[in-house]
């Protein structure tokens, strides 16, 4: 399976921007693509539930709003149950299927915001969408992407210099 983390940061960035303009990559193929990739049907169920969560945590992330309510409400059919064996106690989620990989995605930024706080956070570049973890060792990581946001931003600012100069 993999790594919810690598679930919630597709999920945050599955509406990037593109030509100045928010695209959507949580419908039709790219969407059926999507959930195949974490394990998901591809219902329009379960794509509606992700495209709700991304909202609810865009905005919790961005500071936008208290979404708690709609974060609540989304993982509210929610279950951990414990299956209690001689190595140990092991916990399986439990929820409705269309509900499951936002539910993930869901439990993995709780996650994240506990084991990693202040890790979790927007690319620096306002004219992106898109989200990282910053697993650098000083936290100081500001771009989803070095090679693309960071290069620009990098860029501006010297053109900035050199014409204050």
């Amino acid at each position: 399976m993999v790594d919810d983390e690598d679930l919630l940061v597709a999920l945050l960035n599955s509406a990037p921007v593109v030509d100045g303009v928010v695209s959507e990559a949580l419908r039709g193929r790219q969407g059926a693509e999507f959930v195949a990739r974490f394990g998901g049907a591809g219902s329009t169920d379960e794509l509606g539930n992700l495209r709700r969560m991304r909202a609810a945590l865009h905005d919790t992330i961005r500071a936008n709003a208290d979404v708690s309510h709609q974060l609540a409400e989304l993982v509210s059919a929610a279950a951990m149950v414990p299956d209690v064996t001689p190595d140990g106690i092991h916990w399986t989620l439990r929820v409705p299927p269309d509900e499951e990989l936002a539910v993930r995605a869901a439990l993995a930024w709780s996650r994240v915001m506990s084991e990693l706080p202040g890790r979790l956070r927007p690319c620096a570049n306002t004219e992106c969408n898109l989200f990282l973890v910053d697993h650098s060792r000083p936290g100081t990581a500001r771009w989803c992407s070095m090679a693309t946001c960071g290069n620009r931003m990098k860029a501006r600012s010297h053109a900035k210099r050199q014409r204050s100069a």
